[in-house]
């Protein structure tokens, strides 16, 4: 069970960052900054698909994702963040702090569950890949 609900928060984690991204996309005007979170989203998608591959191992049906309200939230606050600035600066910002929430939840995943070590292994990379992407954003703050 311990397995199952870490790979539910990982690729609802995944998603999250997908949909955030891609509502951000289109306010990006560095080109740099672009290429960097589109290779995220990339990464996040990555992670995605291998939850999906391997998930049937663990659980019949399909992992959590994001829902529609809670999309629709996460446009919503998007939009709402950056009305008034769009800068590469706080795009970063707004990025650096949604993927601190993911590192977070899979630190906690991490330091508490006993996991399989096929699920513990990509809760792992799901982390590192985020801290890597914070560091990354840290020079367009």
């Amino acid at each position: 069970m311990e397995d199952v609900n870490a790979l539910d928060e990982i690729h609802k984690g995944s998603s999250m960052g997908v949909d955030a991204i891609s509502f951000i996309l289109d306010k990006v005007e560095d080109k740099n900054f672009e290429k960097l979170i589109r290779k995220q989203y990339k990464s996040y998608k990555e992670i995605e698909t291998r939850i999906e591959d391997i998930y049937p191992k663990y659980n019949e049906g399909k992992p959590h994702s994001t829902s529609m309200p809670e999309k629709i939230m996460t446009d919503w606050m998007v939009n709402m963040k950056t009305m008034v600035d769009k800068t590469t600066s706080h795009l970063a910002e707004l990025l650096v702090q949604g993927t601190n929430m993911g590192i977070i939840e899979g630190r906690r995943i991490l330091n508490k569950k006993n996991l399989n070590e096929e699920v513990n292994s990509l809760v792992e990379k799901y982390v590192s890949m985020q801290e890597k992407y914070v560091e990354d954003l840290k020079c367009y703050l």
